[in-house]
């Protein structure tokens, strides 16, 4: 029996198997693994439209597929006995249903597994504050936060309230007590769930993206109120994400938020996955921004094209551009040349310092 022709579920248990970090299942179109950042066609018989909406149907509860059919889009964990949990993301489009699937990682890996420099351990340790772990859709951000966040879990006596969307990585409570919220199951809205918590005696909160400005304003409070907030952006690098944040106030609120952002923003970790030279998986390239006096002084005056520079000259610190990063994996032989070059920021700049 072909792939194609198993249950959904076996389908996820194969893809667990052959470690990929996606699945597409789409009326008209082959079955489709995402292993080392490729797309992998799994069987060549495209599948029909009933096909798919049977199998998705099938394995999936009825009362999601019910709003789903209603909605026309839905997001769900799911989890398979023995397989761990899966992120499903299901939408109707021309052909008919397609179903999105992430693979969770079963276990959270530590920093060291993840190839994240040991500096991020000491923006674990602030009592308040704010870290934001940014990238593109699909690079490991929310890992690298549950990696973060563990290590709180293991080494601080704290309450960790955590708002997401859906939930993915479930924690086991080891020093710290953790709750665990998801928006449109556990609480309506985001912000809602935020405002809440904050009555809710936490000492570290973890949003799971912040969205927009109501949600980017309730974080920034937190941070300067005595809470330690951890989240996540779909920015590029450090400088971005900083722009990003104090652009999506009103002109006239600009320079307040470049004060808070100067004296509450602890750090970002901007991150890439990028193929291994030897074929087995990706690599993880970060870009690190620790706030010390002199990036917080960058902030609060609107110099934020300057911040590179500042990471430059702050290595001892533990910072690092992405480009540095990429330079390292490609010279210590973990990902290719062009690899890296295809992901530099400044990709002259980097063959010339590596003689490329």
């Amino acid at each position: 029996m072909s792939l194609a022709s198993s249950s959904l579920n076996d389908i996820l248990a194969a893809a667990r198997r052959e470690k990929a970090s996606d699945v597409h299942l789409s009326a008209q179109n082959p079955l489709i693994f995402r292993v080392n950042g490729q797309l992998k066609i799994m069987d060549p018989q495209p599948l029909s439209a009933e096909q798919v909406r049977t199998m998705i149907s099938k394995d999936l509860p009825p009362e999601l597929i019910q709003r789903f059919d209603a909605a026309g889009d839905a997001e769900y964990v799911h989890v398979i006995e023995g397989q761990g949990r899966f992120r499903m993301t299901l939408m109707k489009q021309q052909q008919g249903w397609e179903l999105t699937v992430r693979l969770i990682p079963a276990q959270i890996p530590n920093l060291e597994a993840i190839g994240m420099p040991a500096s991020c351990v000491n923006l674990t340790k602030w009592a308040q504050g704010m870290v934001l772990i940014t990238g593109a859709a699909g690079c490991g951000k929310t890992t690298s936060l549950a990696a973060l966040v563990e290590i709180i879990n293991q080494t601080r006596r704290e309450h960790i309230i955590t708002i997401e969307a859906p939930i993915e990585i479930v924690y086991t409570p080891q020093k710290c007590q953790i709750t665990q919220r998801e928006v449109g199951h556990h609480t309506q809205s985001q912000n809602k769930a935020l405002r809440a918590a904050l009555r809710e005696d936490p000492d570290i909160l973890v949003i799971s993206e912040l969205r927009d400005l109501p949600t980017i304003q309730l974080a920034i409070t937190a941070a300067e109120t005595g809470h330690l907030v951890f989240g996540t952006m779909n920015t590029v690098n450090a400088a971005q994400t900083i722009s990003r944040l104090i652009d999506s106030f009103p002109s006239d609120e600009q320079s307040i938020m470049r004060n808070m952002m100067s004296e509450s923003l602890r750090g970002v970790i901007c991150q890439q996955l990028v193929p291994r030279k030897d074929g087995n998986g990706m690599a993880a390239a970060f870009e690190i921004l620790i706030v010390n006096n002199s990036v917080a002084n960058l902030i609060r005056e609107g110099k934020i094209a300057q911040i590179n520079n500042a990471m430059t000259t702050g290595r001892a610190a533990g910072m690092q551009l992405m480009d540095s990063a990429l330079q390292s994996l490609a010279a210590s032989g973990i990902i290719s040349s062009q690899d890296a070059l295809e992901r530099a920021s400044n990709p002259a700049t980097m063959m010339q310092m590596a003689n490329m």
